[in-house]
C-alpha cells in the first residue's frame, strides 16, 4: 500500500499585535457607522413618507373647506377647489399635490420640479434604494364635505428628487464617518503602540533567558497584566539560575570525583600493573642473558617476552596519559597543549598535521578550569583524529579579560545528509565540563567538508 506524501505546513506569517486589535476596531466600527448610515436611509424615507401624508392630509382639508364653502355660498362646482392657494407655502423641490372626485377622475394637480443643483446619485445607490425603500408612491387622504366622501388629496414625491435628497445626504454622513473611522485607527495604534510599549523589554528578557542568562529581570509595569508576567518571569528566571547554580555545584563534584577516581585508578596501575611489567622485563632481559650463554633455542622466546612487555608498558603509559596527565601540574597548560599537539603529530607521522595557537595568559587560569580545558581539547583533537579523516587540525585558545575561548577546528571529509554530530564522539562529557564552569558549547559541521568546535567560558580569574 502506497503512503501518501505528507505535506508540512510551513509556520504562519506572525501579524503585529497593534495592527490586528486595530483592524478588528476598524472592522467593529466600521460595521456600526454602516448600521447608522443605514439607519439614515430607514429614516430618512420615513420622513419623506411622513412629510407627504402631513402633505396630503393638508391638502385634503383645504379642499374639504373650500367645497364646504362652495355650498354655502352656493358657489360653482367648476370654481373649486384652488390648489393654488394650498400649494403656496406647501410647494418644495419634486413634490407634486392632486385632486381626484368621488369616481376617482382628475381634475386639478400641481408639480414642482428638482433644483438645477439637485445632486444626482449613482446608479448603483438608485438601484439599491428602489429595490429597497420603493419611493415615489403616492399618499392619499379622503376629502369629507358634511361627513360624505367628495374626492381624494393624493401627494407625491418625484422618486429621482427623493434618491438624491438621500443620496446627498447619506454621502455627507459617510465622509465625515469615514474620516472619523480613519482618526479613530490612529487613535487606537496610537493608544496601543504605548500600551504594548513594555513587550518590548519582555522580549528582550525571553531573549537573554533564551541565550541562557538567567540574571535577567523584568520590572514591574503599570498595567496588571503586565506586571503578573514579569513577577513569574522574574520568579522563573531566579528558580532557573539557583537550579542551573546547584546543577554546576554538582556537575563540579561528579567531575572532582571522576578526576579524583582517575588519579587513583592511574596511582593503581602506575604502582602494581607498572612495577609488574618492569619486573616482568626485567626477568625477560635476565633469562635472554642466560638463554643466550645456557640455551640459545629459548633467546627469541625472552626476547618475544620482552617486546610484548614493551608494548604493554607503552600502552600503559598512554592510559595513564589519559587518566591523569602529570604536564598540567607540572608543566602548566599552555606547556601541556604543546605537548598534547607534538605527542599527536609524532603519533599521526605526517598522515594529519597538528597545529596550535594560544593567546594570552592560559597559565595563570585557575587549576579547575586548567584541568577541564585541556580535557576538552583532549577529547576534541581524539574525535578529529579518530572520525574526521582530516589532513589538518587546529587547536586555538584564546584567555581574554571576560572569557575564555578554546576551538578545535579540521577540514575533514565531506558528510552526506546527516550534519549532526554521531554518538560516542564525548560531547556529552566535554557538554559538562563547560556547562559546569558556566560556559557554552558549540559543535558546527559543514557540507563541504570539516567541523569545528568551540567552547566559551567565563574568564573568574584566578581562585583563591
Amino acid at each position: 500500500m502506497q503512503q501518501a506524501p505528507e505535506f508540512v505546513a510551513g509556520p504562519a506569517r506572525a501579524i503585529d499585535l497593534k495592527l490586528r486589535l486595530t483592524l478588528r476596531v476598524a472592522a467593529l466600527a466600521a460595521v456600526c457607522l454602516l448600521a447608522v448610515a443605514a439607519y439614515a436611509l430607514v429614516d430618512s424615507d420615513r420622513a419623506a413618507r411622513a412629510k407627504a401624508s402631513r402633505i396630503a392630509e393638508i391638502v385634503a382639508k383645504d379642499i374639504s373647506l373650500q367645497q364646504a364653502q362652495a355650498q354655502w355660498y352656493s358657489l360653482s362646482a367648476n370654481a373649486t377647489p384652488d390648489l393654488q392657494r394650498v400649494a403656496a407655502p406647501l410647494m418644495e423641490p419634486g413634490l407634486c399635490i392632486a385632486y381626484r372626485n368621488k369616481v376617482g377622475d382628475f381634475r386639478q394637480g400641481i408639480c414642482n420640479g428638482a433644483l438645477a443643483d439637485e445632486t444626482v446619485a449613482p446608479e448603483s445607490f438608485t438601484a439599491l434604494y428602489r429595490a429597497i425603500f420603493h419611493p415615489g408612491q403616492p399618499v392619499s387622504m379622503p376629502l369629507l364635505v358634511e361627513g360624505n366622501a367628495s374626492g381624494v388629496a393624493v401627494a407625491t414625491f418625484d422618486p429621482a428628487t427623493q434618491i438624491g435628497q438621500s443620496w446627498r445626504e447619506t454621502s455627507r454622513l459617510l465622509s465625515i464617518m469615514a474620516f472619523a473611522l480613519v482618526g479613530l485607527c490612529l487613535a487606537v495604534y496610537a493608544a496601543l503602540a504605548r500600551a504594548l510599549r513594555p513587550t518590548r523589554v519582555i522580549r528582550a528578557g525571553l531573549t537573554q533567558l533564551a541565550a541562557n542568562d538567567l540574571s535577567a529581570r523584568l520590572p514591574s509595569f503599570d498595567l496588571a497584566e503586565l506586571s503578573a508576567i514579569s513577577d513569574v518571569f522574574n520568579a522563573l528566571a531566579q528558580k532557573l539560575q539557583a537550579a542551573l547554580a546547584e546543577r554546576n555545584a554538582l556537575t563540579r563534584k561528579l567531575i572532582a570525583v571522576q578526576d579524583e577516581e582517575r588519579r587513583h585508578l592511574a596511582r593503581e596501575l602506575h604502582d602494581e600493573f607498572g612495577q609488574s611489567l618492569t619486573a616482568i622485563a626485567a626477568q625477560a632481559a635476565a633469562a635472554a642473558h642466560t638463554a643466550e650463554r645456557e640455551c640459545p633455542p629459548l633467546l627469541e622466546e625472552c626476547r618475544g617476552i620482552s617486546r610484548t612487555t614493551a608494548g604493554m608498558m607503552e600502552t600503559l603509559r598512554g592510559a595513564l596519559v589519559r587518566l591523569r596527565p602529570p604536564e598540567i601540574e607540572e608543566l602548566g597548560l599552555t606547556l601541556s597543549l604543546e605537548s598534547l599537539v607534538a605527542s599527536w603529530n609524532g603519533f599521526e607521522k605526517g598522515r594529519t598535521r597538528f597545529d596550535i595557537a594560544i593567546i594570552g595568559k592560559a597559565d595563570d587560569l585557575p587549576p579547575s578550569v586548567c584541568a577541564s580545558l585541556y580535557r576538552i581539547a583532549q577529547e576534541a583533537i581524539t574525535n578529529a583524529a579518530k572520525h574526521a579523516r582530516a589532513r589538518c587540525v587546529r587547536l586555538r585558545l584564546e584567555a581574554g579579560h571576560a572569557e575564555i575561548i578554546l576551538s578545535v577546528e579540521d577540514d575533514g571529509e565531506a558528510v552526506n545528509g546527516n550534519l549532526a554530530p554521531k554518538a560516542g564522539m564525548g560531547l556529552l562529557g566535554m557538554q559538562e565540563r563547560v556547562v559546569s564552569l558556566g560556559g557554552t558549547l558549540r559543535f558546527e559541521r559543514r557540507p563541504a567538508g570539516g567541523a569545528r568546535l568551540v567552547a566559551t567560558i567565563p574568564n573568574v580569574g584566578s581562585e583563591a
